[in-house]
């Protein structure tokens, strides 16, 4: 695509997020398995529920658009997933590994973060109001899935892999 207008712009945004959030699919319910800490196996569990309503979202926007969701890869959310999945693969202490998901994890709820608040921008410029509601609303939830990752690290996760290497 001839990246020559904010539309056109916006449209690749939307492209990205959609692969990205595809690809999402696959990749939590591995993490979900991985994890060790039943909350933070709940809040993984709980954002593949999200992600499939967030891929929802954006196959409504393109409805309304001239263009369809595929096409694209969001090669950013491969590099993140299979920064995740090496972590899986390693000789990682249980505790520690779920610090390391989570940390893994909020790498991908900012990268989705500056990815839903620059399309929701260019919604709000080219007069896509509902589109930008949508947008927000994901937005949003991306928000509050990294605070509850937040707030796992850091009342209990953090400190059990701390403790680990003195077993």
């Amino acid at each position: 695509m001839n990246l020559d207008s904010l539309q056109k712009l916006y449209v690749m945004e939307l492209k990205d997020l959609h692969s990205a959030e595809r690809q999402l699919l696959s990749a939590i319910p591995k993490m979900v398995e991985a994890a060790h800490d039943k909350d933070l196996k709940a809040a993984f569990s709980s954002h593949l529920d999200e992600t499939r309503t967030h891929v929802q979202r954006l196959e409504s926007i393109f409805e309304n658009l001239d263009y369809e969701p595929g096409g694209h890869k969001c090669a950013a959310m491969e590099g993140l997933i299979k920064e995740g999945e090496d972590l899986l693969n390693g000789n990682v202490d249980s505790q520690v590994l779920d610090a390391a998901l989570v940390a893994a994890a909020q790498r991908i709820e900012h990268y989705e973060i500056a990815g839903y608040g620059t399309a929701r921008a260019y919604a709000e410029k080219l007069g896509e109001k509902d589109a930008a509601d949508l947008l927000q609303e994901t937005l949003n939830e991306e928000g509050h899935a990294n605070q509850s990752l937040t707030r796992l690290a850091e009342r209990s996760l953090n400190f059990l892999a701390m403790t680990a290497a003195s077993h």
